[in-house]
């Protein structure tokens, strides 16, 4: 009889469906909340009607104000910016409006907010590290500011309580991760997509398709995260390759962030990832890969290698993808090539010369040791590099 632990972060809503600047405005409502704070991308910032500023518009008298420069990867420095930014305004909620680099800064401004910090070295001190079920140690204030998620990609950070910041000095990643960091709400409004870049909101997609391959793969997996996983898949390939085909088809869309939520939930309870998160982890800190890209090539390699010893657990996977019949790490590819992402390494700017430092770089991150077909040497990541190159 299998035994284990589903675990339960503090999130307390999702809506969707929504405009989210409507959205925005009831939930503040419903948390009883006066003063919003707003963080975001320069990108989002250069619309003139984008979900940004629909959602500062509506939020009137409740608006204090708005950090924009949050970059790709969530540097620790932008994460103080805002934590600065947001305490000098004396913010009582947090909405992040963007893309994971957005929604991961925003949790540990929440964090900083509650433990004083105000300088990049101080963040330090809290972090988890990558390691399976470690958690921040600190104790959270009475009544924290919390935070809600304005989704505009399909990467799933909305869903998490885990965060991963870059340490630029050393191109490494620091993890947080607390029940409490995760964001209160979650806004999926389908039109808060439609400015996002065609390439970041496909390859977000194939980042959540990551997520719900490698929960479905992982060695603890359960009967609860597995309907998850593969629900979760089959959502995102009928989603993703609809809005490819109609980028205005708002029910693609939606699907695909249904897609997006159910497969992250399995993250969420306690299941981990494996090495294509892992080598994905050492190519975004590393080598500045966007994360989506960093799945796009690193998992169909990952399934793969892989396959060589657990090709039967993929039946479910390519039964998922609605192609039984072909290996499942053939129709991710497929997918992937078919959105017109990159496929190879050599397609994101890592040249051979590259993959000595990638391979060790590799092995700090923990999921590429937790891989459900053993990886213990540079070797072993070098026939999975072998692959995606």
């Amino acid at each position: 009889m299998q035994s284990g632990i589903f675990k339960v972060q503090a999130q307390e809503r999702i809506v969707f469906g929504s405009p989210a600047a409507e959205a925005i405005v009831a939930e503040a409502e419903h948390y009883g909340c006066s003063r919003i704070f707003v963080t975001s991308t320069k990108s989002l910032a250069t619309l003139s009607d984008g979900p940004l500023q629909r959602i500062e518009q509506a939020l009137g008298d409740r608006y204090v104000g708005t950090y924009s420069a949050i970059a790709s990867h969530s540097p620790r420095e932008d994460v103080i910016a805002a934590t600065n930014a947001a305490r000098a305004a004396n913010a009582d909620l947090l909405v992040a409006v963007g893309g994971g680099s957005v929604v991961d800064a925003t949790k540990v401004v929440q964090l900083c907010l509650w433990m004083g910090v105000d300088t990049p070295d101080a963040m330090e001190a809290h972090a988890a590290g990558f390691e399976r079920n470690k958690a921040s140690s600190f104790e959270v204030p009475a009544d924290p500011i919390r935070m809600i998620a304005v989704p505009t990609t399909l990467s799933a950070a909305d869903f998490t309580s885990r965060a991963g910041i870059t340490k630029t000095q050393t191109r490494t990643k620091l993890a947080f991760n607390h029940r409490m960091l995760a964001p209160r709400s979650v806004v999926l409004d389908p039109a808060a997509t439609l400015d996002t870049p065609e390439w970041l909101l496909f390859s977000t997609g194939i980042r959540s398709v990551d997520h719900a391959i490698e929960s479905y793969m992982c060695p603890i997996a359960n009967p609860a995260t597995e309907s998850l996983s593969l629900k979760g898949l089959g959502l995102l390939a009928d989603g993703l390759s609809r809005i490819k085909a109609n980028p205005d088809d708002m029910d693609a869309r939606m699907t695909a962030q249904f897609g997006m939520w159910h497969a992250i939930w399995p993250s969420t309870s306690g299941i981990y990832h494996g090495a294509s998160h892992g080598i994905g982890y050492a190519l975004g800190a590393g080598f500045g890969v966007p994360h989506g890209h960093t799945s796009c090539v690193m998992l169909p390699a990952v399934m793969q290698w892989n396959s060589e010893t657990l090709g039967e657990r993929y039946q479910a996977l390519a039964a998922a993808m609605g192609k039984p019949d072909v290996p499942a790490w053939q129709s991710v590819r497929e997918l992937i090539r078919g959105l017109d992402m990159p496929c190879t390494l050599r397609d994101v700017g890592i040249n051979r010369n590259n993959l000595e430092e990638l391979r060790t770089r590799a092995l700090d991150y923990q999921p590429v040791l937790l891989n459900p077909r053993p990886i213990k040497t540079t070797a072993d990541v070098m026939e999975v590099l072998e692959l995606a190159y």
